[in-house]
């Protein structure tokens, strides 16, 4: 069964500077909600109860927040405030949370394998949580479980992005399958457009089995000088299935100001016409 899910959250968020200087952009709010909590709850709606943090230096406003606040719950209670945090509490209560800390940060792949002892010998999903996915009837990662029941193996999301933009992602180059998933034959992180073996770029949304660890201890660093979860998945499709599944919903950017803004804007607007 899937329980486990690992979100990666050490990075700087330099791109955010100077607001990242003190705060985890992690914790970035888009209308009343900071992007990690997002996507914890992407997890629990997918099954996934048992979450890891992979953390570093100055993200400890990440575990205050998965955390009680007496001084503030009762601060709150019986004010019109208290239905605020209600959500949230709920949340911690049915959620395991555990933590550990990249030490430095070299890459996606080396902060899973930094999640190793969080996430044991059981498959698990992965979160980055700069890709705020959503979709109102199924989340992303509820719809990667569903693949993975089916094939039981590596499952990564992907999306059409622009030829032009594939220097930003890693691409994949599949054979689509009778069910519109693909079969994964390579994986390259970040290729030249004119490189590029697809326009299928993966996103920040992961299952994968336990064998990801044997494969990133081999993995050396590659694109930006880091050890990247891409070049790793791609050695492990030499010998087994990796499927790409496309999924349905819409994904926002939030790495970037721009794709931020968009997605503050988008969901201020599916605020404004929900009933009253």
């Amino acid at each position: 069964m899937l329980k486990k899910c690992l979100f990666l959250a050490g990075g700087y968020g330099t791109r955010f500077l100077p607001a990242t200087k003190a705060m985890p952009k992690e914790m970035l709010p888009i209308l009343d909600k900071p992007l990690i909590q997002y996507g914890v709850e992407e997890a629990v709606e997918a099954g996934m109860h048992e979450i890891g943090f992979v953390t570093g230096r100055g993200k400890r406003a990440i575990e205050d927040h998965f955390d009680a606040n007496y001084e503030l719950e009762n601060h709150i209670k019986g004010t019109s405030r208290e239905e605020a945090l209600q959500s949230l509490e709920g949340l911690i209560q049915t959620c395991t949370i555990a933590y550990t800390r990249q030490g430095e940060i070299l890459g996606t792949g080396h902060a899973v394998l930094c999640g190793q002892l969080l996430m044991g010998n059981d498959p698990f999903g992965v979160v980055l949580a700069d890709d705020l996915c959503l979709n109102e009837q199924s989340g992303v990662l509820s719809q990667l479980a569903e693949v993975y029941r089916k094939y039981k193996c590596c499952v990564v999301a992907v999306e059409q992005v622009p030829t032009e933009l594939t220097n930003r992602y890693g691409i994949i180059d599949g054979l689509e399958q009778g069910d519109g998933t693909y079969l994964v034959r390579r994986l390259v992180e970040k290729p030249d457009p004119a490189e590029a073996p697809s326009q299928l770029g993966i996103v920040g949304r992961y299952i994968l089995v336990p064998k990801i660890f044997e494969m990133l201890e081999q993995t050396k660093p590659g694109y930006g000088g880091e050890i990247q979860l891409t070049d790793a998945l791609n050695a492990l499709a030499r010998t087994e299935r990796i499927v790409a599944c496309p999924f349905d919903g819409i994904r926002f950017d939030c790495g970037s100001i721009e794709g931020f803004v968009q997605a503050t804007n988008y969901c201020l607007q599916l605020r404004q016409e929900q009933p009253n």
